[in-house]
């Protein structure tokens, strides 16, 4: 097993991102917010953008999985191969990828992708896959980590409240890479529950890096009480 995959075995990723337009769409924001969660316990960072990417890693000591969203299509988490040779010479220690079965837009396949990223640039590579049998074909393509980050976001899986805590154990029993539990990870019990659930590592954005969300939730939550009274 890779050393900094190592450094992720049962332990949190944070991920560091803001939507486009908000207040906190800055590169040194969300290297503060980065430097913020390491100081909380994070083992690891995932960061969106060659610029976030490029100030975390110089900020912050700890493994880093990158990617960049980019088109309007499908397939826009690190869509194409220059995507991701970008995101690796930007300073990300792993390159997140789409890892569904949808058609790239630069036309070539999952397996030339990862190919080309770890012969060029000798970074490891994530999945973000949707279903099992993408996480069974991406493992195969040479996928150095796989992630259940797009369970639910694609137009042919269902979104839960929560995580795909379902999906997460049945890939950690398939596969012999580490298995990556993401997407609406919204509680510790749940990030805990995923790891029980055989994930090598749990990835937390919103719930943590988040505020807007945050609040709404709380703010849901006391208006729903105050409705009671």
């Amino acid at each position: 097993m890779n050393a900094l995959v190592d450094q992720l075995c049962h332990r949190l990723v944070v991920s560091c991102q803001a939507y486009p337009g908000e207040p906190m769409r800055d590169p040194d924001t969300m290297r503060r917010v980065a430097l913020a969660t390491a100081r909380g316990g994070a083992a690891g960072i995932r960061a969106q953008g060659l610029a976030d990417i490029a100030a975390i890693r110089a900020a912050v000591d700890l493994p880093l999985i990158g990617l960049w969203k980019d088109g309007d299509d499908d397939v826009f988490i690190t869509p194409t191969l220059e995507h991701a040779l970008a995101v690796a010479d930007a300073g990300a220690h792993v390159v997140a990828l789409d890892g569904t079965s949808r058609p790239r837009p630069d036309g070539r396949t999952l397996a030339e992708t990862i190919a080309a990223v770890h012969e060029r640039t000798g970074a490891l590579v994530m999945a973000d896959c949707s279903t099992f049998d993408e996480g069974i074909a991406a493992a195969a393509a040479g996928a150095d980590l796989v992630g259940t980050t797009l369970a639910g976001y694609t137009a042919y899986t269902t979104k839960g409240d929560g995580p795909d805590l379902d999906l997460v154990a049945r890939l950690a029993a398939a596969l012999d890479v580490p298995v990556v539990a993401e997407g609406r990870i919204h509680t510790p019990e749940q990030a805990a529950q995923a790891l029980r659930a055989g994930a090598w590592t749990v990835v937390v954005g919103t719930a943590i890096t988040h505020p807007s969300t945050i609040t709404g939730w709380f703010a849901a939550a006391v208006q729903e009480a105050a409705s009671c009274r």
